[in-house]
């Protein structure tokens, strides 16, 4: 009679070995959000985490075992925008109480003075 003893084992023969497969999907997914969400910056931490339960049950000298997969990942960051918010419920780019100095947003080309061509 064989005896199993071993955690590897078992985990390999559940549902004829397509469990270790999707935790091993499972596991590559999670890391791969993790390493997209750190964007190769020095420093950023990114936390997940990959889940397995197995769901025993014993009825009469028999052994059913139910296996669940999960992970958690980070979401995905986002920028943000900044604006002002004007009395009249509308947004602005500048600040309400300041004076425009300029007359607003100038042509880039303005002032522009092309050296190659005199």
């Amino acid at each position: 009679m064989q005896r199993i003893r071993d955690s590897n084992t078992i985990i390999g023969l559940l549902e004829n070995g397509e469990l270790a497969q999707r935790l091993t999907n499972e596991m590559m997914d999670t890391l791969a959000a993790l390493q997209e969400h750190t964007g190769g910056r020095p420093k950023v931490k990114a936390k997940g985490s990959v889940t397995l339960k197995l769901n025993i049950e014993v009825v009469d000298g028999t052994v059913t075992i139910e296996a669940e997969t999960s992970s958690k990942r980070p979401k995905p960051v986002h920028g943000s925008s900044f604006y002002w918010l004007l009395d009249d419920g509308s947004l602005s780019t500048q600040h309400p109480k300041q004076i425009d100095m300029f007359g607003g947003p100038r042509d880039a080309l303005r002032g522009f003075t092309d050296v190659t061509h005199g």
